[in-house]
C-alpha cells in the first residue's frame, strides 16, 4: 500500500512538471511581435534555389498554413533562406509540417520565415515506446525511473541553463544541480535507505575528485570550451561574458554523473544482498565483495563512455584517416584533445567511485544501526 501511495505522488508530480513544461513551451515561443508556430505546406517555389552537390543555396518560396495560435487556419508566403549547412537546414516539399516564425503588426502577419521540420509527434511516439517498456519490464520501480528522468529534466532545464546564461558560476552551480539530482535519482530508486545513503555519498565523492582533476589537467591542456557545439554561436550571440572553460569543465562532471550513479548503485544494491543473505559476514569480507563487483562494472563502463564519446564525432575519425593524419596531429587537435579529456577524466571518476562506494557501504551496513532504515 505504502509503495502504490508513493507511485501515485509520483505520477502526480510528474504530470506536473511536464504540464509545466509544455506551458512553458507555449510562453517562450513568443518573443516582441515574434510567434514560432506549427504550419503545413502548401506550395512550395524553388525557381531561386541552386543545388551544389547534396547541399541546397539560395532561397524557397514557401505557402503556408498555420495550423496553431491566433491565425490557425490563415495562409502566408513564408521564406527558407539556405546558404549550404547541412547540419541546420531543411529543403522543404509540399505536405511538410514545419515550424514557422511569423512577425505581427496591428493584429497581422507581416512577415514569415521557415525555421524547421516539425518533429515533435515522433519524439513523443519515442518517449510513449520507452515509458511502455520501462513499465512492463521494471513495473514499480520504472515509475521510480520515469519520475527521476522527469525531474531530471526539469531541474536541468529550468535551474542549470538559466542559471549558466545568466553568468552564474558553472562548477559550483552544476555541482550544486548534481547534489540536488543525485538525491532525487538514488532515493527515489533506493528509498531513504542504507544502500541510497552509500550510493550517494560514493557518487558525490567521485564526481568531487572528477571536479578537481578537471581543473588541473583542463587549465595545463589549454583547453577553454570553444569546442564544445554552438559555443561560438552562444557568444557571438551576445554572452560574451559566460566562462566558456568553466562550463565545458561542468559538462564533463555532469556527462560522467549518471554513469558514476549507475556503478555506485550497483556495488550498493549488491553488497546491501550480500549484508542481507548473510548477516554476520564481517566488514572487510563485505568491503572485499563490494570491490570485486565494481572491478567488473567498471570494466565495461569505461569502455561504454569511450564508445559514446567516440561516437559523437565518428565523421571526424574518417575524416582523420581519409586525409592520413599522423597519430600525433590526431591527438594534439583541439577537439579530439578536448575527447580525451572528457572521457579520460571521466573513467577516472567512474573507477574511484566503485572502491568509494564499496568502503562507504560496508561501513554503512555493518555499523549504522539506527536513524538510517534498511
Amino acid at each position: 500500500m505504502k509503495n502504490y501511495k508513493s507511485s501515485l505522488v509520483m505520477i502526480i508530480i510528474m504530470v506536473l512538471v511536464v504540464g509545466i513544461l509544455v506551458i512553458d513551451r507555449h510562453s517562450d515561443s513568443k518573443i516582441e511581435d515574434v510567434f514560432e508556430v506549427k504550419a503545413k505546406v502548401l506550395k512550395v517555389d524553388n525557381d531561386n534555389l541552386i543545388q551544389s552537390n547534396i547541399a541546397n543555396m539560395g532561397v524557397q518560396n514557401l505557402e503556408v498554413n498555420i495550423l496553431e495560435g491566433e491565425f490557425k487556419g490563415q495562409s502566408t508566403d513564408s521564406l527558407n533562406t539556405l546558404v549550404g549547412n547541412l547540419s541546420v537546414e531543411n529543403t522543404y516539399k509540399r505536405g511538410d509540417t514545419i515550424i514557422v516564425a511569423i512577425r505581427v503588426e496591428d493584429g497581422k502577419i507581416i512577415d514569415s520565415k521557415a525555421i524547421d521540420l516539425y518533429r515533435q509527434n515522433y519524439h513523443l511516439l519515442l518517449f510513449g515506446t520507452f515509458v511502455i517498456c520501462l513499465i512492463i519490464f521494471a513495473k514499480q520501480i520504472g515509475i521510480k525511473a520515469l519520475f527521476s528522468f522527469i525531474m531530471s529534466l526539469f531541474i536541468i532545464w529550468k535551474i542549470l541553463i538559466p542559471g549558466l546564461l545568466y553568468g552564474k558560476d558553472p562548477l559550483l552551480l552544476s555541482m550544486g544541480v548534481l547534489v540536488l539530482l543525485t538525491a532525487i535519482i538514488l532515493f527515489s530508486i533506493c528509498g531513504i535507505s542504507k544502500k541510497g545513503v552509500a550510493a550517494f555519498i560514493g557518487t558525490i565523492t567521485g564526481l568531487s575528485i572528477t571536479i578537481g582533476l578537471t581543473l588541473f589537467f583542463g587549465s595545463r591542456m589549454e583547453l577553454y570550451g570553444m569546442t564544445a557545439p554552438f559555443a561560438e554561436t552562444l557568444m557571438f550571440n551576445g554572452h560574451l561574458n559566460l566562462d566558456m572553460r568553466k562550463i565545458f569543465y561542468a559538462a564533463i562532471v555532469i556527462g560522467a554523473s549518471g554513469a558514476a550513479m549507475d556503478i555506485a548503485t550497483d556495488v550498493a544494491s549488491s553488497m546491501y544482498e550480500i549484508k542481507n543473505h548473510k548477516p554476520n559476514i564481517p566488514i572487510n569480507d563485505l568491503i572485499k565483495s563490494g570491490f570485486n563487483v565494481g572491478r567488473d562494472v567498471v570494466g565495461t563502463m569505461t569502455t561504454t563512455l569511450l564508445l559514446a564519446y567516440s561516437g559523437g564525432y565518428l565523421t571526424l575519425l574518417m575524416l582523420f584517416m581519409d586525409k592520413n593524419a599522423s597519430f600525433s596531429r590526431i591527438i594534439n587537435f583541439k577537439i579530439v584533445s578536448a575527447e580525451i579529456m572528457r572521457t579520460v577524466i571521466g573513467s577516472i571518476g567512474l573507477v574511484l567511485v566503485a572502491p568509494i562506494t564499496a568502503i562507504v557501504a560496508g561501513i554503512i551496513y555493518s555499523k549504522v544501526k539506527k536513524n538510517v532504515t534498511n
